[in-house]
């Protein structure tokens, strides 16, 4: 992964969570950890499907990353109000 890609799983986690509703009780080192995942694996699915590599910005495989993103800091927020 290049620093390009990890700057992107940054914006992927904080976008992320930016999409979950209401506040999130998890800090920002898992936020990133949570980015760095989703990108990894929606990169893996966007591959999958065929839509990794276009011309241009790929949004296709960016709205998988971000809604992976997102499902895992609702998953995590779940986890951490039980607590």
């Amino acid at each position: 992964m290049e620093i390009s890609g990890i700057i992107s799983a940054i914006i992927i986690g904080v976008l992320g969570r930016l999409v979950v509703p209401g506040r999130q009780h998890i800090g920002v080192v898992l936020t990133i950890v949570v980015g760095i995942v989703a990108a990894l694996l929606g990169a893996a699915i966007a591959s999958g499907l065929g839509v990794a590599d276009t011309k241009g910005i790929d949004w296709i495989e960016w709205l998988i990353q971000i809604g992976l993103a997102a499902v895992g800091i609702a998953a995590l927020d779940r986890t951490r109000v039980r607590r």
